[in-house]
Formats: C-alpha cells, sequence, structure tokens
C-alpha cells in the first residue's frame, strides 16, 4: 500500500447525517475485511497519488508523454475483456418482474451467493468508497450512488465516467437516498463472476471481472439496469441513448435521442462533423452525450434529457480521422486506454487507426497477425466529455435540454432501409420494441448473429420488457407533445457484400429531413411499415450512390417485411400475458396491411 494514499483513510466520513452510509461501509468492511478504507474526494490530489500508485504496481502502463500526455494503457486479464450477460442477473421477488428479457435469481439466494463471495476478498487490497453523482450535480433528474471497490482502476474510471467526490457526497446527504453498489475484481476467475441487481433495493453486487460495464457501477448497472427501475416508477425514461443537438443555419437547434447496439457507431454519431456543404452553409453539430440518456416530461409537455454521465467509455478499433476526428481530438490527453496495442513509440493504436505497424499486442506480445487482432475488438477509451471540441455547454444544463425525435437503430445487412418514420407514438414504440441487429464484439458470444435488441436495452432492462414497452406506451397522454420516433440502418449491403451508405458525416443528410419532418417541411411515402424518403427528399449533393444502391437504401420489400412482422409477432409473444394489447394490436394491423 503506498503510504501516501493512505493519508487520505477514513474509517467514516466526518457527518452524523450519513448514518446510513456509514454504516453500510461499516458493513461491507466487516464481510471483505480490506487492509484500508479509502474515501474517495475526486480531487486531483487524491488521482495522481492513485495514478502513481497504478503505475508502479503496473495496472497502468505509460504512453507517450509527448503525443499522449497524462494518458495511460490498462491490460485487463483475456477472459475478461467484454460484458457478461450470461452472468448478469436482476433478482426481484417474482420472476416474471424480471421478465423473460434477464436472467432471474431470487434475491436471498443471490445476495447468499455474492456475500459467500465476497468473504475476506479484500483482504491486503484497500477498500475505496466512491459516492458519485449521475447527471450534473444540481440537476433534478440526476441519481446519486456509491460504489464500494477495491480496484484503483475503477476508482480511476469513475472519477471521468461520473460526478465523483464531495459535492456526490453532499448531495447524498441532502437527499438521504442513494444506489450501493459492491465491487471487488475477485481473482478475475470467469467460474466466479456474476453482476447481480436487486432493483427493488436500489442494490448492485458485482464480483470477478475489472472490466468496464462490470465493474464502472454507474454506467450501465445503475444508469441502466437500476434506473430504468426507479424510472417506471418515478415517470421518467432511462434509455441507451446518445444525445446530439443539430443547429441549423438559422441558430436553431434540434435535439435527437438515439438508441444503437454497443459498437454500431454511437460515438461517431453524437460527434459526427457535417459535411463540407453543410459546414459551409453553418450547420454545427453538438454533443451531449453517447450512450446513455435520461429523459422526463416537462411542464410544456417535451421530454427533455440528461446525459447522466461526465465521460466516454468508447470503443477504440474504427475510430479515426476519418470516420471520427472529434473522438481522436478527444482522446489525444488525460484518457486511460484499455487492452488497445502499442506502436514502438509507445503511443496507442487500434485497427481502423492508421496504416501502421504495432509493437505489442493488447496482452503485450510481440504483435503477430497470426494471434488475431492487435487491439482487442472491444478495446476501449476513458476520456472526460469536456475535452471533445464538439462538446455542448447544454451538458451540464440542469433542466437537460428538449427532445425533437427519437431513432432507432441497428446492423441490418438486408430488408431494412435507410430511414424510416414511425406513423405515431404506438406503432414508434413497436418500432423500438421490435429493433433487430447483429451481435458486435461488445459482448460476449457470437458477432454477427442477427437478434432482436428493443431499444437498444436488451442487455440492459432492469425489468420485464412487456411492463417496459407499457411504460413507454403510457407517455402518450393528454398535454404530451411527444418527439417523431424514427428508423435508420447505416449498415445496408449491396449484393457485393459492400455498405451502400457511406455514413459518418453524411448521415446528417437523414438527420436534416428527419428534423424537416418535424418542422413539417419535408415529403415522404408513405408504406405499411411507415414513412420513408423518396431519394430526391434528401440532400444527396455530393454523394455518389449506384442504382442499386437507390433501390435498397430507399426502397421497400414487401415480401421481405411480410416475414419480418411474422417474427415480429412470435418475439411478442415471448412476454406472454404481459405484453400489451396495443403493442400486439399495432404488430397485427401492420402485418394486415403488408399481407394486401
Amino acid at each position: 500500500m503506498n503510504a501516501a494514499i493512505d493519508v487520505f483513510k477514513r474509517n467514516e466520513f466526518p457527518g452524523s447525517s450519513l448514518a446510513a452510509l456509514n454504516a453500510w461501509v461499516a458493513e461491507v468492511a466487516a464481510l471483505t475485511q480490506p487492509d484500508h478504507i479509502h474515501w474517495c474526494d475526486g480531487s486531483d490530489a487524491e488521482n495522481a497519488l492513485l495514478t502513481k500508485q497504478m503505475l508502479a504496481d503496473g495496472t497502468l502502463l505509460p504512453l507517450n508523454p509527448e503525443t499522449h500526455p497524462h494518458s495511460w494503457l490498462h491490460r485487463s486479464s483475456p477472459s475478461d475483456v467484454a460484458r457478461v450477460e450470461h452472468l448478469t442477473f436482476v433478482c426481484t421477488a417474482q420472476p416474471d418482474d424480471a421478465g423473460p428479457n434477464n436472467h432471474w435469481m431470487a434475491p436471498a439466494e443471490a445476495h447468499a451467493k455474492m456475500d459467500a463471495l465476497f468473504a475476506g476478498c479484500m483482504r491486503g487490497r484497500t477498500l475505496y468508497v466512491i459516492p458519485y453523482c449521475m447527471g450534473p450535480i444540481d440537476s433534478p433528474l440526476s441519481r446519486c450512488g456509491v460504489e464500494i471497490t477495491d480496484s484503483p482502476y475503477v476508482v480511476a474510471n469513475m472519477r471521468i465516467m461520473t460526478r465523483m467526490g464531495a459535492p456526490a457526497l453532499a448531495r447524498i446527504e441532502r437527499e438521504g437516498t442513494f444506489v450501493k453498489g459492491l465491487h471487488s475484481t475477485g481473482e478475475l476467475d470467469p467460474d466466479r463472476r456474476f453482476i447481480m441487481h436487486f432493483p427493488d433495493e436500489l442494490a448492485i453486487k458485482s464480483f470477478g471481472s475489472g472490466y468496464g460495464g462490470n465493474a464502472l457501477l454507474g454506467k450501465k448497472c445503475h444508469a441502466l439496469r437500476i434506473a430504468s427501475h426507479q424510472a417506471r416508477h418515478e415517470g421518467w425514461l432511462a434509455e441507451h441513448m446518445l444525445i446530439v443537438g443539430i443547429e441549423n443555419p438559422q441558430g436553431e437547434t434540434h435535439y435527437i435521442a438515439a438508441a444503437f447496439p454497443s459498437a454500431c457507431g454511437k460515438t461517431n454519431l453524437a460527434m459526427l462533423i457535417p459535411p463540407e456543404g453543410y459546414r459551409q452553409a453553418g450547420w454545427k453539430v453538438w454533443t451531449v452525450g453517447d450512450d446513455i440518456c435520461w429523459m422526463r416530461p416537462g411542464a410544456d409537455g417535451r421530454l427533455y434529457a440528461i446525459n447522466p454521465e461526465a465521460g466516454f467509455f468508447g470503443v477504440a478499433p474504427g475510430t479515426s480521422d476519418s470516420s471520427n476526428p472529434n473522438a481522436l481530438a478527444t482522446i489525444s490527453h488525460h484518457t486511460i486506454f484499455t487492452n488497445v496495442a502499442v506502436t514502438d513509440e509507445q503511443e496507442p493504436w487500434w485497427e481502423g487507426l492508421d496504416t501502421r505497424t504495432p509493437a505489442l499486442d493488447w496482452q503485450g506480445r510481440k504483435y503477430d497477425p497470426a494471434n488475431g487482432p492487435a487491439a482487442h475488438p472491444n478495446s476501449r477509451f476513458t476520456v472526460s466529455a469536456k475535452q471533445c471540441p464538439s462538446y455542448s455547454a447544454k451538458a451540464e444544463d440542469p433542466q437537460g435540454v428538449p427532445i425533437s425525435a427519437i431513432v432507432f437503430g441497428g446492423r441490418r445487412a438486408s430488408l431494412v432501409p435507410l430511414v424510416f418514420e414511425a406513423r405515431d407514438w404506438t406503432h414508434g414504440v413497436l418500432v423500438g420494441a421490435a429493433m433487430g441487429s447483429e451481435t458486435t464484439a461488445a459482448a460476449t458470444g457470437a458477432v454477427g448473429v442477427m437478434r432482436r435488441d428493443p431499444m437498444a436495452m436488451k442487455p440492459f432492462c432492469g425489468y420485464n420488457f412487456a411492463d417496459y414497452f407499457a411504460h413507454w406506451l403510457s407517455f402518450d397522454r393528454a398535454g404530451a407533445k411527444l418527439p417523431k420516433i424514427f428508423h435508420v440502418n447505416w449498415f445496408r449491403k449491396g449484393g457485393d457484400g459492400k455498405f451502400l451508405w457511406p455514413g459518418f458525416g453524411e448521415n446528417l443528410r437523414v438527420l436534416e429531413w428527419m428534423i424537416q419532418r418535424v418542422e413539417g417541411k419535408a415529403d415522404a411515402v408513405e408504406t405499411p411499415i411507415g414513412h420513408l424518403p423518396r431519394a430526391e427528399d434528401l440532400n444527396l449533393d455530393g454523394v455518389a450512390l449506384s442504382d442499386e444502391a437507390h433501390d435498397l437504401l430507399f426502397g421497400f420489400d414487401r415480401a421481405g417485411w411480410q416475414a419480418e412482422f411474422a417474427g415480429i409477432g412470435e418475439y411478442l409473444q415471448e412476454f406472454g400475458a404481459r405484453t400489451p394489447q396495443a403493442l400486439k394490436d399495432e404488430q397485427q394491423r401492420i402485418a394486415a396491411r403488408l399481407a394486401h
């Protein structure tokens, strides 16, 4: 233990009104038996000392201080590189409350299993107490939590990803409530690895992993699984969505929330740079968030959103000066890289970055293509959102930003056109509920398999999807001024297996059409699946599309959609009697239209 760190040690945090927190910390300490207890204050001095400690023990490795100042590399265990959905449980009193979309375990059984793992697990280690706030520290939409962990790497990442430290602790003291998260890396044994969620207790227990969403409990565990449960009971939405602002040449900004499964381009869209012609015309794009969105109805009937996170935990492979120059500029300093490769100059490297050949792969071995990719396909960067060139000051607005449009999308090589608009809110909820995407490396398991991923929340919804769909439908009430709902597919492929749409900055052309639809200024063709633009309804100046691309990106395959909606009907049946009748009626209505 670094003696300098021990200066910050506390047996309890000063302030008797934090008795519940102090009692919980004492209870956890008695179970885990750490050598030291450290209450994190989030200060620069604390971070510097923790970084020094991690550099000394090899948890972090230094990167080139000239090209990447204050940036570090972390290599996780090769068996600990992604979310472990099959080991992630929602623990409610009744299995039906967790739903078929979650793995379920009875709370008493889950606590017993986890407490047996946690018993004595922190001997020889430091127990870190991390008070944090998800969202702007003074926002009524924000919620607080405390994570207890034995990983200084987790502390460093949580400092970037949340509002961590003394201000969060002060809010917890005022409100008297917080989400409890207990984490230990354990032995990093895949056979002793579980992530348990207790929604009714606002509690999380995670053991045996040091990877991202498994260990940074403020992220998916709190901000989605637990928060979705809170949101249902409190009348808001906790969603796996980016938030981006599109400012037109007249200075008007529309905010769009968009849900895509992991590694499907959320960060690229959130940090989009307009094509040259749009930039010259005065279009601007503002980044509010790249992964999670909390939305609540405002007094005017519109939905207002905050990004509960303070940083980006982005996928590195594929990030380049051509795909996402804003991201590349963002991570040029004060960044933690996880499982990327390095060059001879100790610079971080990953596939898609540039044409250099790395020196060492993500496991620290001399790079050999026979060992697979140099950087792990799910390698990551953790960085403050404020470093992004397109960062919006509205990201700290306590009231959030008004949402004009909600977008769903996934990886679909066939059938699904470039964009379509839902007819109304109920249809839009069905579009989100039926969303399908090909799997990526962000989760363990096979890659490239098409699966239903409602609202991109399949791994993250903390309760029964049928109840979740009903909760979405409940927002369509008198006085509501709900966003229009759209679906996009940047990943349609042609007969040669290549993508038909250029993507990246060119996606602004699709967003412009959406905004024009919101404003009642753009045309569309009505089809059974929704309103589709014609190619001439989009500004395609400078975009060269083949005849095949025109046909497939803007076309409608009736026979293909008949089969798709038959599959959607079967999928909805999986959720049984709780599935909202309105959603089943909508599916049947569209299926009937497709049959004629």
